[in-house]
């Protein structure tokens, strides 16, 4: 009997992001798997019931009643986990040890657990990678509201009333959310410049038009990630870097240190030794913001300077975001479907470093 994948409407606040698109659902379907999805889960990100039905998929209220696999964006109710079918697969962003109660539904339950925020960041996983491709719009979409909030232009204009200056923007970290932050502030004819404490990211930087902001201190660290600097390394950085802020229009804060709060590094006294007007727009905010001043979810004049706290950014591009999401998705499921039924590769890492609990424990 063919694997049954299920997709049920994410029920999180603001969630319009889906796990699985009409281009993917019809893949599934030549894979040999029966798709069911519940009605009305692309609507948040314009993929209309019929779309789905056209490329194979059942709708039906209960789709997950059966699934032996579910695919979901954010992690589905703990109730709902507790009614899935024993030792089902689920697969997408599900941060199992962020809540107690998940973390028990899918033990009592038997779930096959695999967060993709697990998977291991290597060349061969990069089709798989929700990380970075949801971080990619997020970068994309804080520039925009940096943009919307500024009582500036970003572009340098000649005008008949004379010239304008164009805005010095700061993206503060060099990630996939920065690196696309660069690139759509220097699309947008700001000044730019990058700052990141792994000095590797330097060429990055400057290859998409920015400049790299060299505070003398380095935090390079294994996997690509940055390290926890040392109180003697913060404290100096941030002396530079308060001197630096005093000229700047614009900060998109996007540094992040995988399975840890987010690093403060813009810190209340450098915020009000900010030019009146500057903007400052936190894509951190989800894992406590890295301005001190930052509260996540709330935009706030703070006198002198605007502090954003965007919550859930990717969600804000919905339609490009899911198809990102859902590829990522579909190519990890490729990993478990043989000839259309569920089969399981434990010397593959991808697998093996993915799934949850770990194998074993």
């Amino acid at each position: 009997m063919a694997v049954i994948v299920g997709v049920a409407r994410e029920t999180a606040s603001g969630e319009r992001r889906v796990a699985l698109t009409p281009e993917t659902c019809k893949k599934l379907v030549a894979a040999g798997a029966s798709v069911r999805i519940q009605p009305g889960i692309g609507d948040g990100a314009h993929f209309p019931d019929q779309a789905y039905a056209d490329a194979g998929a059942e709708l039906r209220e209960d789709a997950l009643a059966e699934a032996d696999a579910v695919l979901c964006v954010q992690p589905p109710a703990n109730p709902v986990l507790a009614g899935l079918k024993p030792g089902a697969v689920l697969v997408g962003s599900l941060q199992p040890q962020a809540d107690e109660g998940r973390a028990a539904a899918i033990r009592e339950r038997g779930l096959l657990a695999f967060p993709l925020e697990r998977l291991p960041r290597t060349t061969r996983a990069q089709a798989m990678d929700v990380l970075s491709s949801q971080a990619g719009m997020a970068g994309y979409k804080a520039v925009l509201i940096a943009a919307q909030l500024a009582p500036r232009f970003f572009p340098m204009l000649t005008t008949a009333a004379g010239t304008i200056r164009p805005s010095k923007v700061l993206i503060v970290g060099a990630g996939v959310a920065g690196l696309q932050a660069i690139a759509t502030a220097k699309r947008l004819g700001a000044q730019v410049e990058g700052f990141d404490v792994r000095p590797e990211t330097r060429e990055q930087i400057e290859s998409l038009g920015g400049k790299f902001l060299d505070l003398g201190v380095s935090a390079a660290g294994e996997g690509g990630y940055a390290r926890a600097l040392t109180d003697e390394e913060r404290a100096e950085q941030q002396r530079r870097l308060a001197e630096h802020l005093k000229n700047v229009d614009v900060i998109v804060c996007t540094a992040a240190v995988p399975g840890r709060p987010a690093p403060k590094i813009i810190s209340a006294a450098m915020v009000a030794g900010m030019k009146p007007g500057s903007v400052i727009v936190d894509l951190a905010a989800e894992t406590g913001g890295n301005c001190e001043l930052t509260e996540p979810g709330q935009t706030i004049d703070r006198g002198r300077v605007i502090v954003a706290g965007p919550l859930n950014l990717a969600s804000m591009g919905a339609q490009h975001a899911s198809e990102m999401y859902a590829r990522n998705v579909y190519n990890f499921v490729a990993l478990l479907l043989k000839e259309g039924a569920l089969a399981f590769d434990w010397d593959d890492e991808l697998l093996a470093k993915t799934v949850w609990p770990e194998r074993g424990k």
